[in-house]
């Protein structure tokens, strides 16, 4: 399984592909889409919008894992901002045919770490670690993209073992 994480952002959104198979995971690719921050928003999410799509085309992920959208009562115009970039993200993610899967950023972290309170560094070093990485990616937006892929691989995981425990197979089968 090709699982392609994304983590949304209007200046950088960074991306990460890992393969699955024989219950591990491999890194095969990372880097961040960047927009112009001096563009208009609508000129953004069109570099975006192209940047993601490019990466589909070329990756041929079976899935894309998003994080969901984090608001606070101090800042919920971020989140509606954010809510642009990650529509152009499913946008291009549903011409192409593949799935989207969406995530919490405390559910992201605690796949990854084991704390649903971990900071930027800690998931720097899990995905080092996760990957045998000589050091933390950079910038943070990758290593939360390739979080976010982890994430979406270890959820699936317990998901299907749920199903098959509850039809009476064995987990591991």
């Amino acid at each position: 399984m090709r699982i392609l994480g994304i983590d949304p952002g209007l200046q950088r959104t960074g991306y990460g592909l890992i393969d699955v198979a024989r219950g591990a995971a491999a890194l095969v690719e990372a880097g961040v889409v960047r927009a112009d921050a001096r563009k208009s928003l609508e000129a953004r999410l069109a570099e975006i919008y192209d940047g993601i799509r490019g990466a589909i085309r070329e990756l041929r992920p079976d899935v894309v894992a998003v994080e969901d959208l984090f608001s606070t009562y101090s800042h919920p115009k971020t989140a509606i901002l954010m809510g642009h970039a990650r529509g152009v993200i499913f946008l291009a993610a549903a011409e192409a045919g593949v799935p989207v899967r969406s995530y919490a950023p405390n559910r992201v972290k605690q796949a990854v770490t084991n704390s649903g309170h971990a900071d930027k560094r800690q998931v720097q070093r899990a995905v080092q670690t996760a990957f045998r990485l000589p050091k933390p990616p950079q910038p943070a937006d990758v290593a939360d993209a390739l979080a976010i892929a982890l994430c979406h691989w270890r959820m699936a995981g317990r998901t299907v073992a749920a199903v098959r425990h509850a039809k009476g197979g064995k987990a591991g089968s």
